[in-house]
């Protein structure tokens, strides 16, 4: 089967880039081949972008990866696939190597752990260079410089020599995207480019690729779960599901006319960014008024759960590194059985608010107050009983479960230290507990690594709510699951929300998830809470500069309502980048020429548009 376009959009002419013709992939696994993709064919063109969609474990990373002989030794592609009159099905050694980077390239979905963390990025870049080419060190650096600055990485000259770790997400991804463009490879694979990253970096990235397909010609695979950044990007698309091509046309048919039950059911699961806010929007209050945070949205719920008052929180100084205020001047309210989504780039502070609300961080300026009780200065007995009515529900339940515990002792685990219930009483109230997160009673002797995402994180949720908190705090809570799965999560956590009546504080930056959650939203910036409203009005009627861009920057799954929205974000983008060239301009002449001086440290890392 091959990826033909309808009617509506002729084929591409020309011949094909990458031709892929009943590739299949297996894994030998305890005396047994299982199939992971079956019978795939596609092409993709010249300056053309397909993208392969489909849930964890659909088939469609792995596919990929074969073409370049990336497989585990376990692994085994058949079939074809070809480039150029190459055959790439079964290619090894040093023939292989002359077409990885050169001819084919991949951005790694996690860009630390695919870069060397002992070699700096300009040479990671220098030696992809020296090894395709006939160049010396001085040219290869020069052409480095020249990639880093095409991907607008800020600084490229003191980047060049910054290791990973040195570097965040977004211009880690930017150093992965240049190594990857070095050798003006005819095709890119791009295996979730933007899964980790910001909405408002997700827009730069996404943006230096369309940029980067149109400066070089060449065709991109884009392997993604985002059906927003699928209709950004697209002009064919193919669904995988269980390791087969279930359905396949241009990004106009699969998006306005599914044919396979699959598809409408992946396309159904998406958060549509707009789609569940209220039509009336309330003319909003100036941030930082007493009707900006007590709203009317407020009027149906309980009493006060947790108040801050002018909150600062700081991270002292550590040798040579300065204290920093990561926290500063925030004033947040929550009622019981009230929703409020905190929302934010990397670095904004939110995940800072969420552990000072749980006990981890002190706050060290203005007034923290949960259920009644002062956080400033609390002491460690007052915190350990403040702690039966906080629940928090970690990003990654993978990490945050021990590994050693049966999932069902670490449910239990809270009700036996706080409580001192155990035997029957106790397996009993772990049973209740799996079943309100629609668990098996049998999955409670599994050890989380036997369990899927989801269902580890409907694990972490039942050990949150074991202990009936007045305040759950869910920390970035779906990010890592598939759409479908994040969908399920989500109900079920409204539902649980409905049923106990907890407060809860919903951190994300993913703004469609907490506009399904949210009565309010709070936008955090640079430590700052620079705005907060009903989440009809943050959505609908943003005022301040930044939730303007944030708002704008977030992709929706429908390509004509993504056009309108990629060209409102590119012109706040250029608007906000003119701002700040001016801001450093002036800053440069105040400042005896220093061009970062005055400038905050997430400005001058590129992350803060």
């Amino acid at each position: 089967m091959t990826t033909q376009t309808t009617e509506e959009t002729p084929s591409p002419t020309g011949v094909p880039i990458l031709s892929v013709n009943g590739l299949n992939v297996d894994f030998y696994v305890e005396g047994e081949w299982f199939p992971a993709a079956i019978d795939i064919s596609y092409d993709v063109h010249p300056g053309e972008v397909l993208a392969i969609v489909g849930e964890s474990g659909s088939g469609k990373s792995q596919s990929s990866m074969s073409l370049l002989g990336l497989l585990p030794p376990n692994g085994r592609a058949s079939g074809s696939a070809q480039i150029g009159g190459n055959e790439l099905i079964g290619l090894t050694g040093p023939a292989m190597r002359k077409i990885r980077g050169k001819e084919i390239s991949v951005i790694f979905q996690e860009p630390m752990t695919a870069l060397n963390p002992v070699y700096t990025v300009g040479f990671q870049i220098v030696e992809t260079l020296r090894t395709h080419f006939d160049m010396g060190p001085a040219a290869a650096k020069e052409r480095a410089l020249e990639l880093l600055r095409l991907v607008e990485m800020p600084n490229p000259e003191v980047r060049f020599h910054s290791y990973p770790h040195q570097l965040s997400g977004g211009q880690r991804q930017r150093a992965m995207i240049a190594q990857s463009l070095s050798c003006d490879p005819k095709l890119l694979i791009a295996d979730e480019p933007t899964t980790a990253l910001d909405v408002t970096v997700q827009a730069e990235i996404l943006k230096l690729m369309r940029d980067l397909r149109s400066r070089i010609d060449s065709g991109i695979v884009l392997i993604t779960h985002d059906m927003g950044v699928v209709a950004d990007m697209a002009d064919k698309i193919i669904v995988m599901r269980r390791g087969r091509v279930v359905e396949h046309g241009t990004a106009d048919k699969i998006f306005n006319h599914p044919e396979h039950e699959y598809t409408k059911e992946l396309l159904g699961a998406v958060p549509h960014l707009g789609a569940h806010s209220r039509a009336e929007v309330t003319e909003p209050a100036p941030t930082g008024s007493p009707s900006s945070k007590h709203t009317k949205a407020e009027a149906p719920f309980g009493e006060r759960v947790m108040d801050a008052v002018g909150m600062e929180i700081e991270y002292p100084k550590r040798g040579r590194t300065p204290a920093f205020k990561a926290v500063d001047g925030v004033d947040l309210s929550i009622n019981r059985g009230e929703v409020v989504g905190l929302v934010g780039e990397s670095g904004s502070g939110k995940t800072t608010i969420g552990r000072a609300v749980v006990g981890l961080l002190p706050v060290t300026g203005g007034s923290l107050t949960i259920n009644g009780a002062d956080m400033v200065g609390i002491g460690p007995k007052e915190l350990r009983e403040l702690r039966k009515s906080i629940g928090i529900v970690f990003q990654d339940p993978g990490s945050s479960l021990n590994p050693r515990l049966p999932i069902g002792e670490s449910i239990g685990e809270p009700l036996m230290l706080h409580t001192g219930i155990k035997g029957a009483e106790l397996t009993k109230r772990i049973d209740i507990l799996l079943d309100q997160v629609e668990l098996p009673r049998s999955m409670r002797n599994r050890y989380p690594h036997e369990l899927s995402g989801g269902q580890r994180q409907r694990v972490g949720i039942a050990r949150a709510l074991s202990l009936e908190p007045a305040l759950l705090v869910a920390d970035e809570p779906t990010s890592a699951l598939d759409v479908s799965v994040q969908a399920h999560v989500l109900e079920l956590f409204s539902e649980l929300q409905r049923e106990h009546g907890f407060a809860c504080l919903f951190i994300s930056h993913d703004l469609a998830v907490v506009e399904m959650l949210s009565s309010r939203i709070a936008v955090m910036h640079h430590g700052k809470l620079v705005e907060i409203g009903p989440t009809g009005q943050i959505v609908n009627n943003p005022q301040d500069p930044y939730t303007q861009r944030l708002i704008a920057a977030v992709p929706v799954p429908n390509p004509e309502e993504q056009r309108v929205r990629r060209e409102t974000r590119d012109a706040l983008l250029s608007a906000a980048v003119a701002e700040l060239a001016a801001e450093d301009e002036y800053g440069a002449e105040h400042a005896g020429g220093d061009p970062l001086a005055g400038m905050d440290t997430q400005r001058s890392s590129g992350t803060g548009v």
